[in-house]
């Protein structure tokens, strides 16, 4: 490559790394605010959670430990999809934390994401082959492992009285959740072709348009069928579903293959929400707060396992040791985490600003 083309390559992935900073702000904060009385935590919590994970991935590059990136900006957009890891595993225990707790919660996090995703992309430890596994935008590096750990610091973390407290929302904080979900979805190509080969961006990002596009018209049918009538909470959430499952395979396959796959994740996701989601807490006794497994868990697993059958040439081996590595790993990190939450203090109101801020 012409060493005269880098500095302007950089300039274009800065301004994908900024639309990814869209995401993370705007798009995570405002889908967060679903929760009618804890609109001030949820997006005061996100402005911590990013903070946090930057500098903190940051320090890890710097000491070039469990890898590196090749430049500042791609370690800036490596930050980010950190981030976005950790405001997901934090949806699943949305409204049970103190703010301090989202802090250590990111502390905690980092080490273990930085890890599993050095163990898959990097080859480490010699587990999967290096390259071998397929995981472009994340759908398992990023979506996956954020969903389970954050499942399981809820399962760590849940007590009897918040499983009793009602999650509720009104039309104020659907309409901005909506919002949120709205900014995600038009940022998203961005997210999936921020580090890819700069030939492959055009297909990625219509592969992830197509994707989004496969996934929200899924969820509307979908959720009209379960429920009766639209759920707003379904069509801020398993819309996005297309582009979590799009996300493994987003520069490697079709754009009639992008739109199944979101058809196919939209559905799994509204299923999850409309069906799943209720008979998993009955059972477990446990919250999901934001229903992370039915949008990043479930379509995140789907889509590492759909490369399997997408791509030409994969190594099926890898790819399902690449998954079965995340899941395991996620869990008992979140174990661990969510344990050493818990020892640091509870709330005596979950989902409620009132505890913890200033109220006119």
């Amino acid at each position: 490559m012409n060493d005269e083309l880098l500095p302007i390559l950089e300039v274009l992935k800065y301004f994908r790394a900024i639309h990814i900073m869209a995401m993370l702000l705007l798009g995570f904060g405002f889908l967060m605010v679903f929760v009618k009385k804890y609109g001030r935590s949820a997006l005061t919590a996100t402005y911590l959670l990013v903070s946090i994970t930057i500098p903190l991935y940051f320090i890890k590059e710097g000491l070039g430990i469990i890898g590196s990136a090749s430049s500042q900006i791609d370690s800036l957009i490596l930050a980010e999809f950190a981030a976005a890891s950790l405001l997901i595993a934090s949806g699943a225990v949305l409204g049970r934390l103190r703010m301090y707790q989202y802090i250590l919660l990111g502390i905690l996090f980092v080490p273990f994401y930085a890890l599993n995703e050095w163990i898959l992309l990097e080859g480490g430890f010699g587990l999967v082959a290096h390259g071998s596994f397929v995981d472009t935008g994340g759908s398992i590096v990023i979506h996956a492992f954020g969903a389970l750990f954050g499942l399981a610091v809820a399962y760590a973390m849940t007590t009897k009285k918040e499983f009793s407290v009602p999650i509720e929302a009104d039309d104020v904080s659907d309409r901005f959740s909506l919002l949120g979900s709205m900014i995600l979805w038009v940022f998203w190509p961005s997210f999936c072709a921020a580090l890819v080969a700069a030939a492959d961006i055009p297909m990625t990002i219509v592969n992830v348009i197509l994707a989004l596009s496969g996934s929200t018209l899924a969820t509307y049918f979908a959720t009209v069928k379960l429920r009766g009538k639209i759920s707003a909470a379904d069509v801020a959430n398993a819309a996005l579903a297309g582009g979590v499952a799009i996300g493994s395979t987003c520069d490697k396959v079709s754009p009639p293959v992008a739109f199944l796959i979101g058809i196919l994740a939209g559905i799994l996701s509204t299923v999850g929400f409309a069906v799943i989601q209720s008979r998993f807490q009955a059972l477990t006794k446990k919250i999901d707060t934001c229903g992370v497994f039915n949008l990043h868990g479930l379509p995140g697993i789907f889509g590492g396992l759909a490369a399997i059958i997408a791509v030409d040439g994969i190594s099926k081996s890898n790819q399902i040791k690449g998954i079965l590595i995340t899941v395991v790993f996620a869990l008992v990190a979140g174990l661990l985490a969510g344990k050493i939450l818990s020892l640091t203090g509870r709330r005596k109101v979950p989902y409620a600003d009132s505890e913890e801020f200033l109220m006119d």
